[in-house]
């Protein structure tokens, strides 16, 4: 499973911890109650926290409550050209611009190396809406539902950040809860039609069918939601 979300208690505390120099990343990960794991990448984290802490103190982690982030394009554009030029590390980058992860800065390198625009942030109701379906590899599905998950479930964020739709990103989620990874494999187009199986097949089809009925119709229900109380702003 992906790693959780930490307060900004134990941010505050691990960094503190780790600077006294009485501690090294793994005892100031484990005494704040941070899971150490090189497959989490527990050190990195850390050493993101700890060049946020080092820039603003304790206030660097004053808005960790909030799940989604709105950047500028023009901050997009130089803090990548910042990392290109060589004028610190990702983790440096972040910290100075304020960046929520190392992930998010990776991606915004990614597009402009791609030459993509990187446009401004703006959290309007299509994010939720949006019907056009890029085509996606499993490994950036695993991707996206990797940073989703470890964004507090921010599926409004994580769709505007990897250019795909909020149902997208909802129903990849879902898909890795009930059943891993193999769940976000694109299996279209390599089965028989139900013409030409046998009558289990068939039925075990229909169940599929009704069982993805009933998702759809509870995303419908969530996206609802979000719609509402993003009109009550």
């Amino acid at each position: 499973m992906f790693s959780h979300k930490y307060s900004a208690a134990q941010k505050i505390r691990a960094c503190e911890d780790y600077l006294s120099g009485k501690y090294n990343s793994y005892d100031a990960c484990e005494r704040n109650g941070i899971h150490y794991k090189k497959e989490t990448r527990s050190d990195s984290a850390l050493r993101q926290w700890v060049a946020k802490y080092k820039l603003r103190g304790a206030s660097a982690f004053s808005d960790d409550h909030l799940t989604t982030k709105s950047y500028s394009s023009i901050t997009k554009i130089n803090a990548v050209e910042d990392y290109l030029s060589g004028k610190g590390s990702i983790t440096d980058i972040t910290a100075k611009y304020d960046i929520s992860s190392t992930t998010v800065l990776r991606r915004w390198i990614k597009k402009y190396n791609a030459n993509r625009e990187l446009k401004d942030y703006n959290p309007k109701r299509e994010v939720y809406m949006a019907e056009a379906r890029r085509k996606t590899t499993i490994e950036e599905r695993k991707e996206i539902v990797k940073y989703c998950i470890e964004h507090d479930r921010d599926y409004k964020g994580t769709a505007s950040l990897y250019d795909v739709s909020y149902t997208q990103v909802y129903s990849w989620v879902r898909k890795y809860d009930t059943n891993g990874e193999d769940a976000l494999i694109d299996k279209r187009g390599h089965h028989k039609t139900d013409d030409e199986v046998d009558e289990l097949e068939r039925l075990r089809r229909e169940n599929l069918r009704l069982k993805r009925q009933l998702q759809e119709r509870d995303m419908t229900v969530e996206l609802l939601k979000k719609v509402r109380e993003l009109e009550g702003m």
